[in-house]
């Protein structure tokens, strides 16, 4: 998007499932993703902020779920979202140290869209998600304000930018410069067309297990860069979910757990200090905050139609991935610390992605 060179310019097709215009989480009708970069020296981070649709989600809330593959990081509101099955903010995310700031600014921001917020009726549930960006960024200066999470929601938008920003301008993944990346699959149902749509925040993994479409990358550059030396995986992973297809919570839950095998695909082995979290939402069923006359209604597709979100949120999950290593940039930051950019090594060294 927005001009960037994304995996499939470089003729590697991941999966079998055609990708949606923008192959992009926001190829989900409604959905919107924008940033807030901070770039100076030491502070490389940043807060990405996901708008699920563009009316008041508190008053129209939607069915909502999270997965934790390995419980190794910090979230805000998954014990309400899990508990409830719903969602009812946007969904943020910044660095590990940064949610108590995230989370009071998007407190602000739904009180001031919803005075009847603790007033006539209850409180609001606010969703943060975050990964560690100290290696990059000086983590303890909390840079985050509440400016920067205001204007990172004034900026969402269909069309976003990949890698190096937001809350992905610190994060590594496989070793190299990580970020933000997203892709997204279409799916044909009794003639009617869905989205499966993912963005992840990708810092985690280690070079040498790194795969693309297959093939073992990591290896051949290990052999060139990093020779004998240990790597140690110590990252995060945050991906999130989104589509149209009409479901109940509990068929959402199982569908963002099938996030894990686009992880596995590129490389992950999901280690002990690496924390890989899933929240997933659907657009489908808008649920009214105020109790309806009547009883709700809500769809849901059938059992046996499972299989095809599953391959499509593996699929998606991988390729967002490969996106947000083949956008980023090169940064240098804290201490003078940086990482290298994989397009740029295989340029170098002459390895074929495809």
């Amino acid at each position: 998007m927005l001009n960037q060179k994304r995996i499939r310019d470089f003729g590697v097709v991941i999966g079998s499932l055609q990708p949606g215009p923008l192959n992009a989480i926001t190829d989900v009708a409604g959905v919107a993703v924008g940033h807030t970069t901070l770039s100076d020296g030491r502070v490389q981070t940043g807060v990405t902020a996901i708008v699920p649709h563009q009316g008041n989600i508190y008053k129209e809330k939607l069915i909502a779920s999270s997965h934790v593959i390995n419980g190794f990081g910090k979230t805000m509101g998954t014990v309400q979202l899990e508990e409830l099955g719903t969602l009812e903010t946007p969904i943020l995310l910044t660095n590990t140290l940064s949610i108590g700031t995230v989370a009071d600014t998007l407190i602000d921001y739904m009180l001031e869209r919803n005075p009847e917020i603790g007033h006539t009726t209850g409180t609001v549930n606010p969703i943060v998600g975050e990964c560690n960006d100290m290696f990059l960024n000086d983590i303890r200066a909390k840079s985050v304000t509440p400016e920067h999470v205001k204007a990172a929601l004034a900026d969402a938008s269909p069309e976003f930018l990949e890698g190096a920003v937001g809350a992905g301008r610190g994060m590594l993944c496989y070793s190299l410069k990580g970020g933000i990346g997203s892709a997204s699959r279409k799916m044909n149902l009794d003639g009617a067309e869905y989205m499966m749509g993912v963005m992840v925040l990708s810092n985690f993994g280690m070079l040498s297990d790194l795969r693309v479409n297959g093939k073992a990358v990591g290896q051949q550059l290990k052999r060139e860069i990093l020779q004998d030396r240990e790597e140690k995986d110590k990252g995060s992973v945050m991906i999130i979910v989104s589509t149209d297809l009409p479901l109940s919570e509990r068929q959402l839950n199982r569908i963002i757990k099938r996030a894990v095998a686009g992880l596995s695909r590129t490389g992950s082995i999901i280690t002990h200090g690496s924390g890989e979290i899933v929240i997933g939402f659907s657009t489908a069923i808008k649920i009214p905050h105020q109790k309806p006359g009547d009883l709700l209604t809500m769809r849901c597709i059938h059992e046996e139609d499972l299989d095809l979100a599953f391959r499509a949120v593996g699929e998606a999950t991988e390729e967002a991935v490969l996106n947000s290593l083949v956008t980023a940039e090169h940064v240098v930051g804290r201490d003078g610390n940086e990482r290298p950019i994989l397009m740029d090594l295989i340029e170098k060294f002459n390895i074929s992605l495809s």
